[in-house]
C-alpha cells in the first residue's frame, strides 16, 4: 500500500547519496528536512522532500495520507550486537554483583554464560522460540528495524543448532531484518575446562560444518578476551567459518586488552564490539580499516565496567556504532533508545553522533547499510514517528520517557 506522510516536522538521518557508514569529524554530520514528506510504497521508501518540493499528484495517488504536524521522523534502530535468544533469566547473579561478585567470579562459580547454556539445553526449540518472540515484539515497538542476533549459549552441536533455527524462525515470522551469527565460542564448557584445545576443534570440525550444511549464519563470532579465547584460538575459529562463507565478527577487549581487536583487523572481521579496554595501538590497528568499532555502554551501565573510549576513538578519525548487547547477564535489556542516551551521557557523544551510532553505523556492523540505517529511497520503510517533539536532541535527553508514537516496518505500523 502507497502511503504519504505529510507536515514532518523534521525528517532525519536523509540520504540522496548514501555513504556506508559515517568516521570521525562526519559523525557529526546529520542530514536533516525541515517541513517534510515521506512517501512509501511495497514497504519501500519511493520518495522524500520538503513539502514545497512534494508533486501535487502524490497526495491523489497516496492510497492512504497521514498528517503528522510537530513529528519527528527518523530511521528505526539497528541493533548490531544481541543475544537475544536465551531460555530463562539471570537475575539471581544480578544480585551476586550486588553483593560484589565480579563477572569473572561468577563465571568461575559456574554462573554467566554456563548458567544460560544448561538453561537453555532443558528448554524445547519451541518454547525457546516463544520466550524470545516476546522480546522481539519487545524491541520492535521501541523501534529497532533490524537486529542481529547471536547463538552461543548452546555450547555443543545440538543447542547451537537450535538457538540458530529459533533464530531462523524469527527471521521468517517477524517484518524486522535479522541477521544471524553463530557464536559457540562464547564460553567454555565445564566438560572441556582442562582441555580448551578439543572444545576449540570440535567448534571447528563439527559445529561450523554443521551451521554451514543448513545455512544458519550470515556470521561468525569469538569471544576474544581474558579466561576465555585466545587469539590463537580466535584466528583458527575465524578462519574456519570464513571458509564456509560466515564473515567474522569479536567480542574483543571487555575484559582486558586481549589482542582481540588486532585479530578482528586482520582477518577483516565486519566489526570489533565492546572495546572498553582501547588504547592507542588499537585505536592504530583500526583507522583506515572495513572494520567497525562496536561499543555497548548497556553492558558497562549494568556492571559497573568502564565505557568504551567512544570520545578519544572518534576524535582519533574512527566511525564508532552502539548496540544493545541485549543478554540475560550483562545488558538485560534491548532498548536502543537507552543507548542513545547512553552515548551522550557516559560517552560525551554528541546527539548527532550517537544517532548516527545508532542507525547508519550499526547497520553497516551487521551488514545492512544498503537496506537500513538511514531515510533513502530504495530502502526499506523502517521508521520512527515521535511524539511531538522541539527537535531531536531530546530524544538522548529525555532518557526515561516515552518518546515514540509509532514505529513502522516495511512500510506497516508496529501494533
Amino acid at each position: 500500500m502507497s502511503q504519504l506522510f505529510v507536515n514532518i516536522k523534521k525528517l532525519v538521518q536523509v540520504e540522496d547519496e548514501p555513504v556506508r557508514f559515517r568516521a570521525g569529524r562526519h559523525m557529526k554530520d546529520l542530514p536533516c528536512i525541515d517541513g517534510a514528506f515521506l512517501l512509501t510504497d511495497l514497504g519501500k521508501i519511493v520518495d522524500f522532500g520538503s513539502m514545497d518540493s512534494m508533486p501535487s499528484t502524490y497526495t491523489q495517488q497516496a492510497e492512504k495520507v497521514t498528517d503528522l504536524e510537530g513529528r519527528l521522523v527518523l530511521p528505526t534502530w539497528c541493533d548490531s550486537h544481541t543475544h537475544l535468544v536465551y531460555a530463562g533469566s539471570r537475575e539471581i547473579e544480578y544480585m551476586d554483583k550486588i553483593r560484589g561478585l565480579s563477572y569473572e567470579e561468577i563465571a568461575r562459580r559456574g554462573g554467566g554464560i554456563l548458567n544460560s547454556a544448561r538453561l537453555l539445553h532443558q528448554t524445547s526449540e519451541d518454547e525457546l522460540y516463544e520466550q524470545s518472540a516476546l522480546r522481539v515484539w519487545e524491541i520492535m515497538k521501541l523501534g529497532t528495524g533490524a537486529v542481529e542476533i547471536k547463538s552461543g549459549y548452546g555450547l555443543n552441536t545440538d543447542d547451537e543448532l537450535k538457538m540458530l533455527r529459533v533464530i531462523r524462525r524469527i527471521r521468517e515470522n517477524f517484518p524486522l531484518i535479522v541477521r544471524s551469527t553463530f557464536l559457540g565460542a562464547h564460553a567454555i564448557p565445564e566438560e572441556y575446562r582442562n582441555n580448551q584445545d578439543e572444545y576449540v576443534d570440535m567448534i571447528i570440525n563439527e559445529m561450523i560444518p554443521a551451521v554451514a550444511a543448513e545455512e544458519l549464519a550470515d556470521f561468525i563470532d569469538v569471544f576474544c578476551d581474558k579466561g576465555f579465547f585466545s587469539v590463537e584460538d580466535t584466528e583458527r575459529i575465524l578462519l574456519a567459518g570464513m571458509k564456509h562463507g560466515m564473515m567474522g565478527k569479536i567480542h574483543a577487549n571487555e575484559l582486558d586488552y586481549s589482542g582481540g581487536i588486532q585479530a578482528g583487523v586482520k582477518y577483516e572481521a565486519l566489526s570489533v564490539d565492546h572495546l572498553e579496554h582501547t588504547g592507542e595501538a588499537e585505536i592504530k590497528a583500526l583507522l583506515g580499516t572495513e572494520t567497525m568499532p562496536s561499543i555497548l555502554p548497556g553492558a558497562s551501565f549494568f556492571l559497573g565496567m568502564p565505557y568504551a573510549p567512544a570520545r578519544t576513538m572518534i576524535d582519533a578519525g574512527l566511525p564508532v556504532a552502539m548496540a544493545s548487547d541485549y543478554n540475560p547477564g550483562s545488558s538485560p535489556s534491548g532498548n536502543m533508545n537507552f543507548i542513545l542516551s547512553q552515548g551522550c551521557i557516559n560517552l560525551r557523544m554528541l546527539p548527532e553522533e550517537a544517532i548516527n551510532a545508532v542507525t547508519l553505523n550499526s547497520a553497516y556492523a551487521m551488514g545492512v547499510e544498503d537496506t537500513a540505517g538511514s531515510i533513502a529511497k530504495g530502502k526499506t520503510a523502517g521508521f520512527i514517528v515521535t511524539k511531538p517533539l522541539p527537535g531531536y536532541e531530546f530524544l538522548p535527553y529525555a532518557y526515561g520517557s516515552d518518546l515514540i508514537e509509532q514505529v513502522y516496518l516495511q512500510g506497516e505500523p508496529v501494533k
